[in-house]
């Protein structure tokens, strides 16, 4: 037989179409090409193949070898075309029988051993795969990954000549088993922080709600220190969002961590980060910081110490939850369902009302300071307070205040309230939704009119604020809002220029 048909997958954004390695051996002159659209990565798939077939003891056939990777328009890239490509050939020259070849489907780049490295993307592939009825054969490292995918069947494959001697009938691949009981998931601890009473009973709307929150005060505060504590106050995740989320790592250059599985991600980027840093993009596309936080915590801290350019990319995924990359060839949907905590100084020197330290800012430095930040992104965080520096006397008390446990319990009952009534978060809900669930009463809905004319509101702030007395009487178990409700809402409506 001299041609041989072999499946595999692409990545493509989070989706992984198929692509069939056609393998066919000719007459003529000794030769090895892949057509296809391959990238360079996949051109240099053909010295990796023959080293690696020569060293595990196979024939490279001195033959016309063409290599076909369909559909022709699809851009192919990396390494994990080596391993159907070097089985294309085996099976072409009648090396290795091609009876299994129809029901599997292989990825992993070859080290010129005959050894195979992980890939990128391996959840995303399997993912596919398995809704096509195929088990998918993987590099070890990359098949513990893509077993968390359910109703999967994954085989781990260390080395070329081990995938050989499954498909020969002689020694069976290991079936690789899902993850089924993660340790204990350990994050920093809500009680180290030292007073700041009131940000604390912010956090914990926002981690309710799904709230966005923008702390300002002066360096020192404890604005960090507040924000990796956001994820350890969270409901745990779902199967279905831990997947989401190691599928949205899986594609990311760094991979996805299996100790970090039902782990909130926690994404804090340097402000000398670019948009497509943030956003995700490249001629391949790959997903930014937000995506990467998928269903979990992006903090951008010193907020406007960004490029004003950086920070406006994230107006669209704050209403949306994904990010559309277009490129002129190719675009590429991400999901990008995050939680935003931001953190700022109050103006340059970071000592603007501060108790003990005078301020050396003029009001000019201080208005172009604050003037970094837009007001459409202001528009789109829900939660804006001001953290004030914690006193001595509090910093030396030992006492402290509730655990992230005693927190999370409330969060997490909130929570269910939420999905009960609406199934989704409060911050989802729609101008639609928002007649159904969140009626007024006369007085509240008084005082928000009032609010909103006197702070001169958007009409977007004036739902936002809803949304957030919406959580406030969530967490404490009522159903209908009331004013107590919608003026603490309102108090937590300021802007970093009132802070």
């Amino acid at each position: 037989m001299s041609l041989a048909v072999v499946h595999s997958r692409a990545l493509a954004g989070v989706a992984a179409p198929p692509v069939t390695v056609e393998t066919h051996l000719g007459s003529g002159l000794p030769s090895f090409t892949v057509v296809g659209l391959p990238e360079a990565e996949v051109k240099e798939a053909k010295d990796r193949v023959r080293a690696a077939l020569q060293n595990a003891r196979f024939e490279f056939p001195a033959r016309r070898i063409t290599v076909n990777l369909a559909p022709a328009d699809l851009p192919k890239e990396s390494g994990r075309f080596d391993l159907p490509i070097a089985l294309g050939i085996l099976a072409a020259s009648g090396q290795i029988p091609a009876t299994q070849l129809q029901s599997l489907e292989f990825a992993g780049e070859l080290a010129l051993t005959g050894e195979l490295r992980p890939v990128r993307g391996a959840l995303a592939m399997t993912l596919g795969a398995s809704s096509e009825g195929r088990a998918f054969v993987l590099p070890s490292v990359s098949a513990r990954e893509a077993a968390l995918v359910d109703g999967s069947l994954v085989y781990s494959a260390p080395s070329l000549l081990a995938v050989c001697e499954h498909l020969c009938g002689r020694d069976s691949l290991r079936i690789e088993e899902a993850v089924l009981m993660p340790a204990p998931v350990q994050y920093p601890e809500l009680a180290e922080i030292r007073g700041q009473q009131p940000a604390r009973r912010v956090l914990e709307i926002a981690a309710a709600g799904g709230h966005s929150l923008l702390m300002v005060g002066p360096p020192g505060a404890g604005k960090t220190m507040l924000a990796q504590r956001l994820p350890g106050i969270l409901p745990p995740m779902t199967r279905a969002e831990a997947l989401v989320s190691a599928a949205m790592q899986s594609l990311g250059s760094q991979g996805f961590d299996l100790s970090c599985w039902m782990t909130r991600p926690f994404r804090a980027p340097h402000h000398t980060a670019s948009a497509v840093a943030l956003v995700g993009g490249g001629s391949h596309p790959r997903p930014g910081e937000i995506s990467l936080a998928m269903h979990g915590v992006l903090f951008l801290d010193e907020l406007p110490e960004f490029d004003r350019r950086v920070l406006e990319v994230l107006r669209e995924p704050l209403e949306s939850g994904k990010i559309v990359i277009s490129r002129a060839a190719r675009q590429a949907v991400f999901d990008a369902r995050f939680q935003l905590i931001a953190a700022m100084n109050a103006c340059p020197c970071g000592y603007s009302g501060h108790a003990t330290r005078a301020c050396r800012c003029t009001p000019d430095q201080i208005a172009r300071y604050r003037g970094r930040i837009s007001g459409p992104l202001l528009d789109r965080i829900d939660l804006q307070i001001e953290v004030p520096a914690v006193r001595p006397e509090e910093l030396a008390s030992r006492a402290s205040g509730e655990s992230s446990t005693q927190v999370r319990t409330r969060v997490s009952a909130a929570r269910a309230r939420m999905l009960d009534r609406q199934q989704k978060e409060n911050t989802q809900l729609s101008v639609a939704e928002l007649d159904n669930h969140c009626p007024l009463g006369r007085e509240p809905r008084e005082l928000l009119d009032r609010a909103s004319a006197r702070l001169g509101l958007s009409a977007r702030v004036y739902h936002r604020m809803l949304k957030v007395a919406r959580t406030i009487a969530d967490l404490e178990g009522v159903g209908p809002i009331s004013a107590a409700h919608m003026a603490e809402a309102i108090r937590y409506r300021c802007t970093p220029g009132e802070a």
